[in-house]
């Protein structure tokens, strides 16, 4: 079978990063007890493996111990989650995304008189969580056109709209052409990755040239899911798998050509091996 693997494909230079620190970090001081605030990355095969290395996942300031390590995740933190974490005498090591942090720090800009957060993405996602605790003023999470109609905007208001990095660039677009038109003291901000667009856009080519396609990534990452819907709206079948054990074998049946990606988080190793499982069929 012929398989059309995605160029961008693979971790992107945030999760690149954020692993960088956390390696530098154990290599320094292997001995210091290392924790990591959340996932460092949406991805379950390399949460295992720091894990044999003896990085655990914390999820509150109660966890730290003086003298701890702790490591913010590529996705961020809400920020009174660092201060309490650093008031605890831990030593931390942030590895937040620099995207993230550019986007965290702009929203702190633009809304320290007061305005408004309007924010496109998902309000459960950690992202945004930290993308919130940056607003000065009210903040409101929205994931659809719908949601952000119900939530009835004043026009006499500031706001600020801004998105979670990882969300549909045309989606975003779409909604601030609307929110212009009704909001007069609106202030957009761009903070969707490049990488997020570049990958969206590679998916979008090759499911049209291919018979289906295949995402590799972990099922909690957003970027990830939403490469797997972008492929299905293609009108093929499309199968979202977090390594090469999920894929089928009856589910290539008749097809000539696959295409095959992966989120920003996913390991090179577990695309290859889903790369050499389907050209074996």
């Amino acid at each position: 079978m012929k398989v059309v693997r995605a160029a961008t494909a693979g971790f992107c230079m945030g999760v690149s990063l954020a692993l960088q620190r956390l390696d530098k970090a154990l290599e320094e001081q292997p001995a210091r007890p290392t924790r990591t605030l959340g996932p460092i990355i949406h991805n379950p095969q390399v949460l295992a493996d720091y894990e044999q290395r003896g990085v655990f996942c914390i999820e509150g300031a109660e966890d730290v111990r003086e003298g701890d390590r702790v490591v913010i995740r590529a996705h961020g933190i809400p920020r009174e989650l660092e201060e309490a974490v650093r008031s605890r005498g831990a030593v931390v090591v942030d590895a937040t995304c620099p995207k993230v942090k550019k986007a965290q720090l702009a929203i702190a800009r633009a809304t320290k008189n007061g305005a408004t957060l309007l924010l496109f993405g998902e309000a459960a996602h950690p992202e945004v969580r930290g993308l919130v605790s940056y607003a000065s003023g009210e903040a409101h999470v929205f994931g659809d056109e719908a949601a952000l109609a119900a939530l009835r905007p004043d026009p006499a208001r500031p706001y600020v709209l801004a998105s979670q990095t990882t969300q549909h660039r045309g989606a975003f677009e779409h909604i601030e052409a609307e929110l212009r038109e009704r909001l007069p003291h609106l202030e957009v901000l761009s903070t969707i990755c490049d990488a997020t667009r570049e990958r969206q856009d590679e998916a979008r080519r090759i499911a049209a040239e291919v018979d289906a396609m295949v995402v590799v990534g972990g099922r909690n990452s957003g970027n990830t899911r939403r490469l797997a819907e972008l492929a299905a709206e293609s009108g093929i079948p499309a199968w979202h798998v977090e390594s090469a054990a999920e894929l089928l074998r009856k589910n290539f049946r008749e097809k000539q050509t696959v295409g095959l990606t992966a989120g920003a988080s996913t390991p090179k190793r577990l695309i290859d091996e889903a790369q050499a499982w389907l050209e074996a069929i």
